[in-house]
């Protein structure tokens, strides 16, 4: 049978969670067991974490013989902290490689409205002279 907990969450500044203001009561299921989750998230976004954490914990269990919750939760969390962290790799590295491509355009901007470079045509490909140059071409 499932046991109720009750877990306190405080907002995390800076990751988008403190401008809810006051705190809200969710219950939400974790691999068979009741937990009910009082903070500052949105109820909605509370129940959506627990669903993926309790996939993750299901998921560890079919790998993992006769384990016991607290070690597929221990498992489950550090699998979500490697995902986290790779992506946060990840992101910080195509920020990086975006603000140097934004300096480098806004470099040429500059340029190009201070007149100090002339702007780059493409140019168009010659017509063959098999083609037809239309009714003022004289052909």
């Amino acid at each position: 049978m499932p046991r109720d907990e009750t877990l306190a969450t405080e907002p995390v500044p800076g990751e988008g969670l403190s401008e809810h203001v006051g705190a809200t009561t969710t219950e939400v299921e974790i691999f068979g067991s009741t937990y009910v989750i009082r903070g500052g998230q949105e109820p909605a976004y509370l129940a959506e974490l627990a669903v993926e954490v309790d996939r993750r914990m299901r998921e560890l269990s079919g790998h993992v013989a006769h384990a016991e919750p607290g070690r597929l939760a221990i498992l489950a969390a550090l699998n979500l902290a490697d995902e986290l962290s790779r992506n946060r790799r990840s992101w910080d590295g195509e920020r990086g490689a975006i603000e140097a491509r934004v300096a480098e355009l806004s470099e040429l901007l500059d340029r190009a409205l201070l007149g100090k470079e002339k702007p780059v045509r493409k140019r168009t490909k010659a017509p063959n002279k098999n083609e037809s140059r239309g009714p003022l071409s004289g052909t």
